[in-house]
């Protein structure tokens, strides 16, 4: 088998919806294009909306939609003009319907690109869309897809948390697409996931073999995660990097903890991000009476995300289940002392460099948060044992090098399946 190493690649990544400042997945696409290019391989981009900003030695095909999530304006009502296109029409209609139709005109819209562009690509690498379109494009082009968890998780929470039959059905209807996901992954020879507990949760929920996984965790961004020494850390200060109201990123919990530390130290919480006007966190927020001791930053850029990790005390990740956390790892990288969830992966991206306590438990996070705050020491040998361990384990170097292993495999099955027989 000739490994790909042995001559550049053009590799198509295909991303549905990546924010490139936010969410894994744009994460992921961001920093795998620019250390597949540094690896010397040329790397398009074909993305779906929002805009998504690379490096300009990288290609970006940005595919027409109707962006019907633009939170410039969510939900708007499409042109006649734009609705006379069948896509278009489809897109809307399953939006207005409570669906999440993206990932699958996303896909539709690029087996469309790639079936007139084939020629410009050798491997095809889809950032978890599992479109039927995924399924198509196979058919003409080597094709491997990254799934970072399984959705089923996020479903799962969301309904268990939903207290009316209605809000079920809504749930439902919106993460309906999951069927589509699981019947495209079943066909797919090789997929790439990004932990251990990824693999097995999604070989159990998708019902795929073990066998067909090929693991490549995700590199930290250590060129812009870095420690500023120049920095004081402020006593009691806490940070935590994600906002959501969904259930799947525990934040309910840490409000809870930081509610109860807060009878008896004057801790501040900072939050990184922007929760929905009037949604789930704001109230619990006000219910526990706690609006001054928390600050949303709303979106930053980052730099002065790692000017709020030099300033902290400590760095929580409250998640119920991760499929990998790049928080985490962003947190070790700046020499944060970390208190994570034992959920999904965190412990592969933690390890003994932090303090793991179980997922949705608020008594945990309080006794690990006491501690921490009250041992200075301990914290600093816990930041200094995470920055190394991510350096050893997590650049984007060594996810690039292990994606491509898997792109060999795929390759070589593709053509020797295609190749015509005497």
């Amino acid at each position: 088998m000739q490994a790909v190493n042995d001559r550049p690649l053009r590799i198509c990544l295909l991303s549905y919806r990546s924010n490139p400042h936010s969410g894994g997945q744009g994460v992921y696409i961001k920093n795998l294009s620019r250390a597949l290019v540094d690896l010397g391989h040329c790397v398009a981009v074909v993305s779906g909306p929002p805009n998504l900003y690379v490096d300009d030695d990288i290609d970006v095909h940005r595919l027409p939609s109707l962006d019907l999530y633009d939170p410039q304006e969510p939900f708007r009502m499409p042109s006649l003009k734009e609705l006379l296109h069948p896509l278009n029409l489809i897109e809307w209609l399953g939006v207005s319907t409570m669906g999440f139709p993206e990932p699958f005109i996303f896909g539709i819209r690029a087996y469309l690109y790639l079936k007139q562009n084939a020629y410009r690509y050798d491997i095809v690498h889809d950032n978890q869309s599992l479109s039927y379109g995924v399924w198509a494009i196979k058919k003409i082009l080597p094709t491997v897809a990254t799934i970072h968890h399984p959705i089923t998780v996020d479903r799962d929470l969301a309904i268990r948390d939903v207290s009316t039959p209605w809000r079920k059905m809504k749930q439902l209807r919106w993460y309906s697409f999951i069927g589509m996901q699981k019947r495209v992954a079943r066909t797919l020879p090789h997929i790439i996931t990004v932990s251990k507990c990824a693999r097995t949760d999604i070989s159990r929920d998708f019902n795929i073999p073990l066998g067909r996984f090929r693991i490549a965790p995700n590199g930290i961004d250590t060129e812009h995660f870095h420690p500023m020494p120049s920095i004081e850390r402020e006593k009691n200060r806490i940070i935590v990097t994600n906002s959501a109201d969904t259930p799947l990123k525990g934040l309910y919990y840490l409000l809870q903890a930081i509610a109860q530390i807060s009878r008896s130290k004057p801790v501040r919480l900072i939050v990184v991000g922007q929760p929905k006007k009037n949604g789930s966190i704001e109230k619990l927020v006000r219910e526990l009476g706690i609006e001054n001791r928390i600050t949303f930053t709303g979106r930053i850029d980052v730099a002065e995300f790692v000017r709020q990790y030099a300033r902290a005390s400590v760095a929580v990740i409250p998640s119920v289940y991760e499929g990998f956390g790049l928080p985490a790892g962003e947190a070790m990288a700046c020499a944060v002392p970390v208190i994570s969830t034992s959920g999904g992966a965190l412990p592969e991206v933690v390890g003994d460099a932090g303090i793991l306590v179980p997922p949705a438990d608020t008594a945990s996070l309080v006794s690990a948060l006491s501690f921490v705050l009250d041992n200075p020491e301990k914290a600093n040998q816990l930041g200094q044992a995470g920055y190394q361990r991510v350096h050893r384990h997590f650049t984007w170097e060594r996810a690039a090098r292990l994606t491509l292993k898997a792109y060999t495999e795929v390759m070589f099955d593709h053509h020797r399946y295609s190749a015509p027989r005497n």
